[in-house]
């Protein structure tokens, strides 16, 4: 399966990379991460539950930031186990661009796919609940990206 989006961040360029690249932000937006732990440079064991319809799993597996070109883009790539339940395999590319001083676009397209009894599920319900985690990413990272740089109050005259 394959689906994107653009989203408009209401925050420099900058401040979007720096929060793309901090592990501790990464696992705090991704919905169900448990764990993050570095284990080379842009490499992490990530542990996480996921659910998808009936089917709730416990995953380990591997995150790596791939094909980087600082301030512009990367590839994301995660494999992972989940015991009986199967396996999920994916990545998404983002690319970056300024919109203007304040606001950045993140553009991005995810690949996925999972087998096991994931893969019995069908892609319909396996594709809502990976969107629905890229949804929640972007709610968290909004709610990471406010609070490590809060827009500027204008004080009435």
């Amino acid at each position: 399966m394959e689906f994107g989006q653009t989203r408009r961040l209401n925050v420099p360029l900058l401040h979007v990379w720096e929060a793309l690249n901090d592990a501790q932000v990464l696992q705090r937006c991704l919905p169900g991460c448990e764990s993050m732990t570095e284990t080379a440079p842009y490499a992490y064991d990530v542990q996480m539950t996921a659910a998808i319809g009936p089917v709730k799993a416990k995953f380990r597996g591997i995150l790596r930031l791939t094909d980087i070109v600082v301030m512009r883009s990367y590839t994301v790539q995660f494999e992972g186990q989940g015991g009986p339940a199967g396996f999920a395999k994916g990545s998404a590319e983002v690319a970056l661009e300024s919109e203007d001083a304040a606001a950045t676009l993140l553009r991005y397209t995810a690949r996925a796919t999972v087998g096991g009894k994931l893969a019995q599920l069908g892609s319909r319900l396996v594709g809502a609940a990976a969107e629905k985690v890229a949804a929640d990413f972007f709610v968290r990272l909004d709610a990471a990206l406010a609070e490590r740089h809060p827009p500027d109050t204008i004080e009435p005259e």
